[in-house]
């Protein structure tokens, strides 16, 4: 089943996928874990005003019989031209005000005052 969407539900496990090469898009990661049962969907990260990969992805199930089995067989595994790092994913969803404050919380440390500095003479 493939969603549309990576939004966090009650019956989704994920895994962090590192050292993904360039050439691994959604397609070839969704390739390499679709054998599992309860494969919901991969995502590659990429950056959004270049559109290159990061080089991490996350891969979605709804079993966590199946992010364990994964995980033991898949980590290490070349996906692309490179072996994969697996773990357990702490990715949570971030509500709006989260967002709002690390935002705010940013645009302060930008703009704070230089430190005067005293001339001895």
């Amino acid at each position: 089943m493939q969603l549309n969407t990576f939004t966090s539900t009650a019956n989704d496990y994920r895994l962090f996928c590192g050292d993904l090469g360039n050439e691994v898009n959604d397609d070839v990661l969704s390739k390499a874990f679709s054998r599992f049962p309860s494969f919901n969907m991969a995502r590659v990260v990429r950056d959004k005003r270049t559109g290159k990969t990061k080089g991490y992805g996350f891969v979605s199930f709804s079993n966590p019989t199946d992010l364990v089995a994964a995980l033991k067989e898949m980590n290490g595994k070349y996906v692309g031209n490179r072996p994969i790092k697996l773990r357990k994913s702490t990715w949570t969803e971030r509500t709006d005000y989260e967002a709002l404050t690390k935002q705010k919380y940013q645009s302060q440390k930008k703009t704070k005052q230089p430190k005067k500095s005293v001339l001895h003479r």
